[in-house]
């Protein structure tokens, strides 16, 4: 969890000090209000608690053996950006997708259920795997909490197959039908294999010719590989995401980056949030770019989920009528707190948003 102790700063001049706590209370207070849906690929991020002093050899193979005394199982992926969306007090937030009819989908579900998320979108799918991210690492057993020494090689189960044409008749079919209930939309496209995810090609299509009746609705769209092929929405690339889908030409410089935000929010006509992990995020509304900076912090920090962190924050706060610099500055606030939680996805509730503001205002 985060550490009050560890001292945070704006890394530059940075619109967050033009952040009133009394907008980011206002902004806070209408999320109970909000209904948001997560449409994408929910996995289940399992972790495995391994103790060092534990290790054993194989006497078959040599090989070490980890010998696991805990886990902990949690939505990852768009789970996660719904797990952050209902920490940060979103009222509804409904997960659109599906998982096997296995164990691991059995887990998935009781730990969606227990963040009380709206699962009548959510398929269980025969014949599917649920995707599922393995996660052993060490921890050091002697500290209350456990907390997590070293990361170990991760195991991942995804589909890789194509998505059944039923499945994807039962998400375009639900999308539709909710599309006017929403506040919001986070589109989460994490399978890297084509079309063997949740937002196939045919899924995004049906999706986007759809939002044209809902031009006033909030869609976030967030995708390792295809960030590109999404329309009618704001997007949330990385910096790398954004360089790969304009050619992957030129370096990964800032004024690179600049570049292609522009060229993407003008290829989309919407916004565009381009994260530059611990440099902060570009604004781009058309041909003008903005730059938010990052909160610096102080090691040790761990990125895995701040994209996540991101996405639910930005959808919730532009859905409750933030301005485009205002959501990224709160994003970056929330990103601040995830990151000092080790070992773990992570989430930032409106109390450590409001803790992490006077920090830095005061700094």
């Amino acid at each position: 969890m985060l550490n009050q102790a560890r001292p945070v700063r704006s890394c530059a001049a940075n619109p967050m000090f033009d952040l009133a706590p009394t907008r980011l209370r206002a902004l806070v207070e209408a999320f109970p209000a909000l209904r948001i849906g997560v449409v994408g690929d929910f996995f289940l991020d399992s972790y495995r608690e391994c103790d060092p002093a534990l290790d054993e050899k194989s006497l078959e193979t040599g090989k070490t053996c980890y010998q696991v005394i805990g886990y902990r199982r949690q939505p990852g992926a768009a789970g996660n950006v719904a797990a952050n969306l209902r920490v940060l007090g979103v009222g509804v937030v409904e997960a659109v997708g599906y998982c096997g009819d296995d164990g691991e989908g059995y887990e998935l579900r009781r730990a969606m259920r227990q963040l009380g998320l709206d699962l009548t979108g959510f398929f269980t799918a025969p014949g599917r795997l649920t995707p599922t991210y393995d996660k052993p690492c060490y921890v050091d057993s002697s500290q209350r909490g456990r907390s997590v020494i070293e990361e170990l090689e991760r195991l991942d189960t995804k589909n890789r197959r194509p998505t059944p044409a039923s499945l994807q008749n039962d998400l375009i079919a639900y999308v539709r039908q909710r599309l006017n209930q929403w506040d919001g939309l986070v589109l989460i496209d994490q399978v890297a294999e084509a079309n063997c995810g949740v937002l196939t090609t045919r899924v995004r299509r049906a999706i986007a010719a759809a939002l044209g009746s809902q031009p006033k609705l909030v869609v976030l769209a967030d995708s390792r590989t295809r960030i590109g092929l999404f329309t009618r929405a704001i997007l949330k690339p990385n910096q790398r995401e954004a360089w790969a889908a304009l050619g992957g030409q030129g370096s990964l410089s800032l004024k690179t980056a600049r570049h292609h935000a522009r060229v993407l929010s003008n290829h989309t006509g919407r916004p565009v949030f381009l994260t530059l992990g611990n440099r902060g995020i570009l604004v781009a509304n058309g041909s003008a770019v903005e730059h938010v900076p990052a909160v610096c912090l102080t090691a040790p920090v761990d990125p895995v989920g701040t994209g996540d962190t991101c996405a639910a924050v930005l959808s919730a706060v532009l859905a409750a009528g933030a301005e485009l610099t205002e959501a990224a500055a709160i994003a970056c606030l929330a990103a601040s707190i995830t990151a000092q939680q080790i070992g773990t996805t992570g989430t930032a509730s409106p109390t450590e948003l409001s803790r992490r503001l006077h920090q830095l205002r005061r700094s």
